[in-house]
C-alpha cells in the first residue's frame, strides 16, 4: 500500500515529482503541488495527470481546464500546457518517458 498524499507531502519540494512504481512502461509518480504557476511545456507522449486531493488548474492548448480530487486529464502529446496560479494538493502522473 502506499499512501499517495503522505509520500507527497514528504518531498523536499513542490512539484518535484518520485517514480512510485512501474507499470509495465508507465511510470506512475506523485508529488505536492502548491500555488507557483509553473510554465508552459510539452511531451512526446501522453501525460495522464489524476488529482488526488485538492485543485489543479490548467491552461491546454489555450483552453481552460480545472480538475478537482478524483478527476483526471490526459494531456495528448505534443499539446503544449501549464499551470498557472491557483493550484494545491496531491497530483498522480502516470507516463510513458522518454528513453
Amino acid at each position: 500500500m502506499i499512501d499517495l498524499s503522505g509520500v507527497a507531502a514528504g518531498l523536499p519540494s513542490a512539484w518535484s515529482s518520485t517514480v512510485l512504481a512501474k507499470v509495465g512502461d508507465a511510470a506512475v509518480k506523485v508529488l505536492r503541488m502548491e500555488d507557483t504557476p509553473l510554465k508552459e511545456e510539452s511531451h512526446s507522449h501522453d501525460e495522464a495527470l489524476l488529482v488526488v486531493d485538492g485543485t489543479l488548474p490548467l491552461l491546454v492548448g489555450g483552453e481552460s481546464v480545472t480538475l478537482s480530487a478524483g478527476q483526471m486529464y490526459v494531456v495528448p502529446a505534443g499539446v503544449a500546457h501549464s499551470v498557472p496560479s491557483g493550484s494545491r494538493g496531491t497530483l498522480v502522473i502516470i507516463e510513458v518517458p522518454e528513453d
